[in-house]
């Protein structure tokens, strides 16, 4: 069994204690992109042309390496590419890649044999997955965990409106009351951090494409704006988004002073940082995570180096929210081992959602009220569940 965590997220101490415990543990904390990309790797290695036979994803990181790498096997041209022009995170990646295929032309084509799908917790990953099924690129089935109810609706929403304030006071000390807080993106995740600045007495901005989730922050109260809005005007911005550029180095230029940049998105891309470090801005650490960028007239704080700053400046979400996502991921195993499925994506049954909610219940003291038999069959459905149909929008 093996572990890896992205480069700021990994808590040192605990995976000493996994290491001791007999697991291979390929992270630690403050890695290099270089560095992730080694590890991710030495994850996916089991020497003797063997991998694993099963991934748990958190992003599609191991499953993008996978598919990249039986890509370029199949067709070495790609690594003669000009990628100066990606993102670090992604370069990385393609240096790795063409070094692998230097030392092993069938490295991941053989090991790629052994793999019977993968489960993926998260909105960009599960995109990824689609994207690939689409272009008809998917090598293994994958089940789609983030699409349950008890993940995107609780992770997403309830860990986001815990964790970003932890992040951003751990790293900053910053009072919220009475400060403008942008939030970027208004889905699950930037809903719960909506809810989060605003229980700290913020005033919250939102911006949105989606005339949907537009309206939703409307009518809860908030103001939807445009970024270029809220420039010189706003003390905080989440991006929340899962897309890059949304907050880009011209956004930057004009913020407020000491105005606080970071992202709880998946990818570091949602800020132009590589832009940023490339302009002539002094750049001043703070301390870990907490970087000054002094511009012309105003500096502003970037946490986390544009990642997901619950991670880097804090410790992630609460373990009793995580405990819903992590059931659904170990259900997606189960299902993935035990039952044949063609390469697609699938998503777990409703049954089996209902059921990861019911067995969280006793901890918070919830009793159920029961449907009688005449109720049952007034509404049409069973008395153990499920209760709603699958088309049903939470």
């Amino acid at each position: 069994m093996v572990l890896l965590q992205n480069i700021f997220s990994t808590q040192d101490e605990a995976a000493a204690a996994i290491a001791k415990a007999g697991i291979s543990v390929f992270a630690w904390k403050g890695e290099s992109l270089k560095d992730y990309w080694w590890c991710t790797k030495k994850a996916l290695d089991f020497g003797n042309g063997k991998g694993p036979t099963l991934i748990v994803d958190d992003g599609g990181d191991a499953t993008l390496m996978v598919h990249k790498g039986v890509a370029c096997e199949k067709n070495p041209a790609i690594l003669k590419k000009d990628y100066s022009k990606e993102g670090e995170d992604f370069k990385q990646l393609m240096l790795l890649l063409k070094e692998t295929y230097n030392e092993d032309k069938t490295f991941w084509t053989s090991r790629v044999k052994e793999i019977k799908g993968v489960s993926e917790e998260t909105t960009t990953g599960v995109h990824r997955l689609y994207q690939m099924l689409e272009r008809k690129e998917l090598l293994f089935p994958a089940i789609n965990v983030n699409d349950s109810v008890t993940k995107s609706k609780f992770d997403n929403l309830y860990g986001c409106r815990e964790s970003l304030a932890d992040g951003i006071k751990r790293a900053t000390g910053v009072m919220v009351a009475g400060k403008v807080v942008v939030v970027c993106g208004y889905g699950d995740v930037g809903k719960g951090c909506c809810q989060s600045m605003r229980g700290f007495g913020a005033r919250v901005i939102v911006t949105e494409i989606d005339p949907i989730c537009a309206l939703q922050a409307a009518m809860e109260g908030y103001e939807v704006k445009t970024v270029e809005d809220t420039l010189g005007v706003a003390d905080i911005y989440v991006t929340a988004t899962g897309n890059r550029d949304i907050i880009t180095l011209e956004h930057m230029q004009k913020m407020k002073d000491q105005a606080i940049v970071c992202n709880i998105g998946h990818f570091d891309n949602e800020i132009q940082v590589d832009r940023l470090n490339a302009a002539k801005v002094k750049k001043v650490a703070i301390k870990p995570q907490v970087d000054k960028y002094a511009f012309a007239n105003h500096e502003i704080y970037l946490l986390a180096e544009g990642r997901l700053v619950n991670l880097g400046c804090a410790e992630g979400h609460p373990s009793f929210v995580m405990s819903s996502s992590f059931t659904n991921q170990t259900l997606a195993q189960i299902e993935l081992w035990t039952k044949p499925h063609k390469t697609g994506v699938y998503t777990l049954p409703k049954e089996l959602d209902e059921e990861v909610a019911r067995l969280h219940l006793s901890k918070l003291g919830v009793k159920l009220t029961r449907l009688t038999d005449a109720q049952v069959e007034y509404i049409g459905v069973k008395k153990e569940g499920p209760f709603k149909p699958a088309h049903y929008r939470y």
